[in-house]
């Protein structure tokens, strides 16, 4: 069965608005792009959609929290797995900019890393 999906890319400022066809799940036409990449950015957000995770983890001997965020994207599906994941987190500082604070969060490949020195 086909499906289409209006998506806006958000690959560059140009912004286009695109129509996508799907069948079984599977990109089958991209209408509306003004370049290759929004043509790849249909393909990955309609297939397996990636997001980045940014967020704030209190530190025990702190009065300031750290920043974080995944290293590289994550799929979508677990963004509220990785949520949890961080707000299990007990840090302590000293924490640098950089520092892996979880190693392969929620079996996705990707850390999370440190974002700020406390």
């Amino acid at each position: 069965m086909q499906k289409t999906e209006l998506i806006t890319c958000i690959n560059c400022p140009m912004g286009c608005r695109m129509e996508v066809t799907l069948e079984d799940g599977a990109v089958i036409s991209v209408k509306g792009n003004t370049c290759k990449r929004g043509e790849t950015y249909a393909h990955q957000e309609c297939t397996q959609p990636l997001r980045m995770i940014t967020a704030v983890a209190p530190v025990k001997n702190s009065a300031a929290p750290v920043s974080l965020k995944t290293r590289t994207p994550i799929p979508k599906a677990k963004i509220t797995e990785c949520m949890r994941a961080i707000d299990a987190l007990e840090l302590e500082a000293p924490i640098h900019a950089g520092d892996v604070l979880i190693s392969d969060v929620v079996g996705t490949g990707v850390d999370v890393i440190a974002t700020k020195s406390v």
